[in-house]
């Protein structure tokens, strides 16, 4: 258990090292599709638990979803980094996430379960991966909503 801590800990951090190479225009440009998929992750996360499509044995915190790690760690940072090198291109954008979310899904998972960080409990890999395509369009759609009625700086991709 001490090294799942540490683990946790880690994939929070780790991927917050990379931010700085994201540079200011990027992270302000995309950061309320960010902060909005976080929030709505962090939400499903809380009824996940009460429908129990999975399972995370560890919590940060008493009430506090274990996925949280997650969320404020890869996620957060990785959707920058796939809104920049992505966003304008939706096919590409769809590709590079039905890859990373195959991943996680099907090679990711099984790590995490065997460290015992988590596991699917009434949710089946495949109604995982849809979760995920569906919360990537979301996300885009979220990006493509945001720019065309809030975001007025003019930027090159």
């Amino acid at each position: 258990m001490r090294n799942t801590k540490l683990f946790m800990i880690l994939m929070s951090l780790l991927p917050w090292l990379s931010v700085p190479l994201l540079n200011a225009k990027t992270f302000k440009r995309f950061l309320p599709s960010v902060l909005f998929m976080c929030l709505y992750v962090a939400s499903e996360g809380y009824l996940a638990q009460k429908k129990k499509w999975w399972w995370f044995p560890l919590s940060v915190k008493p009430n506090v979803v274990g996925e949280l790690p997650l969320i404020f760690g890869p996620f957060f940072v990785g959707s920058f980094w796939i809104l920049k090198y992505t966003y304008g291109k939706f096919n590409l954008y769809l590709l590079i996430n039905i890859v990373i979310d195959s991943i996680f899904t099907y090679f990711t998972l099984n790590f995490f379960k065997k460290i015992g960080y988590v596991s699917l409990v009434r949710l089946t890999k495949f109604q995982l991966s849809l979760l995920f395509l569906v919360k990537s369009v979301l996300m885009y759609g979220f990006q493509v909503m945001y720019e065309k009625y809030f975001y007025q700086d003019t930027y090159e991709n």
